[in-house]
């Protein structure tokens, strides 16, 4: 996606989400490359994307079949296609990450029946797995070998962290990273941490009551962000409703609250959350709720007309897909709207066409959109950019079946919000899209494509290094920014990293050398997001899983890189 104008440090508050990338995998056929079944690994066939189960379509506006690529790991492959969209929309969700030093826990809210305001308490309760001495290696000793092998121009491995948890079932999605000064912070079951981004240690750990089953792609400027948590831990019929605002500089609890359902039956397993500014919306079946994040102040659960927003996607500015007049979604009329999110009152509207409705909101400034045709016998997809006043711009003329944007819900089991695809960025005038060519032995080569912004129509395109692959991540001085995969293939001797591209195209150029040393490692950390900022990198697994204990504890959930 796009953005406002570079911000210093990982922190930059409304940065677009990083890229969803992972190792090439199998060659992959059909529009995203949904794999025929279940992809063997060295501990056998796996269920899901890393070991999950299929999840359901929840009524959410269905996408092309995506699949994750296969994780040289073994940790589970195959990808897991949303199903076609019926009855009402509710959507799903992102997350983050931290550990530090003080460990809190959150206790009260305003949800409680004695009405006490929410406090953040230091925890006696002992520090998770992994944390202190047990583990075998510290975040920096693993990279330090790593760097023995290192070559001249290559960027040092800083860290890696590993799990370090026990986890239940078949493991844990990851939500974030979120970044904010030098903390890089993410969440993870009943927990939400903090790390140096300069060496990798923790400098907070905040035990949750209950697992954490949504949050926004984006925190505030200020470095707050508001995760959703189930309403209990054991219960069937727990669903995703109480509210947390946590500092994540500091790792200390804020407010705490639950959120009404809505009349009629919610989907409140899986809601879409969303910031921009200092307001937090929340979207699912028939409603949707903004709240300000600095106090928890509700501020509307409406939009104008007979209408409800399924799910919005935040930044400088909050954009609202919206679907109007009748019941179930594809018999309604579908609309996107520019919103004001203090007010949620609409500043201009777009119409889509007859039977159409928002999948995605892959860029929000410019806007781009993916959209679904939701009465169709076959499943039809259109990228759309609007201008910034809502009017039409362009289509973009492009074949849908090789198009390889990546969404993390094909990596989580807790779903997405409208806005966690990447591989596609554009400034005023160029677009930048992943895209796959099938080469004459069968295998797929990953490529970027580039397209007129007013026009739709394709400019050049740019082909990654044999047996590697490109994800845009964003532009920055004109020029898109991509991560490039490690190689998939031990033979190769170079690492992944981070590169550009330029408007006109051209030769691909180097900014961040990962070491070749490391490309096993890099590997490892499958389908990973990526955050780029001051000459270093990170990459973080969003989902973590291991067929026995020590599998599970060992697996490396984040690496940096950089001098």
């Amino acid at each position: 996606m796009s953005q406002p104008p570079p911000q210093q440090g990982f922190g930059a508050p409304y940065e677009p989400r990083p890229g969803v990338y992972g190792d090439p995998g199998q060659p992959q056929p059909g529009p995203y490359g949904p794999q025929p079944g279940p992809q063997p690994g060295p501990y056998g066939p796996q269920p899901g994307p890393y070991g999950q189960p299929p999840q359901p379509s929840y009524g959410y506006p269905s996408f092309p079949p995506q699949t994750t690529p296969e994780p040289s790991d073994g940790s589970g492959g195959g990808g897991r296609s949303r199903g076609r969209l019926v009855g009402l929309v509710a959507a799903v969700l992102a997350g983050v990450l931290v550990i530090g030093a003080g460990v809190w826990f959150v206790v009260g809210g305003d949800d409680e029946p004695d009405g006490k305001k929410p406090v953040a308490k230091e925890s006696t309760a002992p520090k998770r797995p992994g944390a202190g001495p047990s583990r075998k290696k510290t975040p920096a000793a693993e990279a330090a070998e790593i760097n023995k092998g290192r070559k001249e121009g290559e960027a040092k491995v800083r860290w890696i962290q590993k799990n370090g948890v026990d986890l239940p079932g078949r493991g844990a999605s990851a939500l974030g990273p979120w970044a904010t000064g030098d903390i890089v912070a993410m969440a993870m079951y009943r927990t939400v941490s903090g790390y140096s981004m300069e060496d990798g240690s923790q400098k907070w750990s905040l035990p949750l009551p209950a697992d954490v089953c949504a949050a926004p792609t984006r925190p505030t400027a200020d470095g707050k962000i508001v995760i959703g948590l189930l309403t209990a831990t054991s219960s069937e019929d727990s669903v995703c409703a109480k509210l947390q605002m946590i500092d994540l500089a500091t790792g200390e609890a804020g407010w705490s609250k639950a959120f009404p359902q809505a009349p009629t039956q919610d989907g409140l397993r899986n809601i879409v959350m969303a910031t921009s500014g200092d307001v937090l919306t929340i979207g699912r079946v028939g409603r949707t709720d903004a709240y300000r994040v600095s106090d928890g102040k509700h501020l509307w659960d409406k939009v104008a007309g007979p209408c409800y927003s399924y799910g919005t996607a935040g930044g400088a500015a909050m954009f609202a897909a919206v679907a109007c007049g009748k019941q179930p979604i594809d018999e309604a009329d579908g609309e996107v709207r520019r919103i004001d999110p203090a007010t949620g009152k609409t500043v201009w509207t777009y119409k889509l066409k007859e039977g159409w409705m928002v999948g995605q909101i892959y860029s929000t400034d410019p806007l781009v959109l993916l959209l679904e045709n939701v009465r169709a016998a076959q499943a039809e997809w259109e990228i759309v950019v609007l201008n910034a006043d809502g009017t039409f711009r362009s289509q973009l003329d492009v074949d849908m079946d090789k198009i390889w944007l990546h969404c993390t819900f094909v990596l989580r089991d807790l779903g997405a919000n409208l806005d966690t695809c990447s591989g596609l960025t554009a400034d005023a005038d160029t677009l930048y899209l992943a895209s796959r060519y099938a080469t004459a032995d069968g295998s797929q080569v990953g490529e970027v494509l580039a397209f007129d912004m007013s026009t739709g129509k394709e400019k050049w395109k740019v082909r990654a290094p044999a047996d590697q692959t490109l994800m845009p991540l964003r532009i920055e001085g004109g020029r898109a920014l991509m991560y490039l995969s490690a190689p998939k293939s031990k033979a190769k001797r170079v690492g992944g990293g981070i590169v550009t591209l330029g408007p006109q195209g051209g030769p691909l150029k180097s900014v961040l050398r990962h070491p070749a040393s490391a490309a096993a490692a890099e590997r490892t950390v499958a389908g990973p997001l990526v955050l780029y900022a001051d000459g270093r990198s990170l990459l973080m697994r969003p989902h973590v899983f291991g067929y026995t204990d020590e599998m599970e504890m060992e697996m490396r959930t984040m690496m940096a890189f950089g001098d």
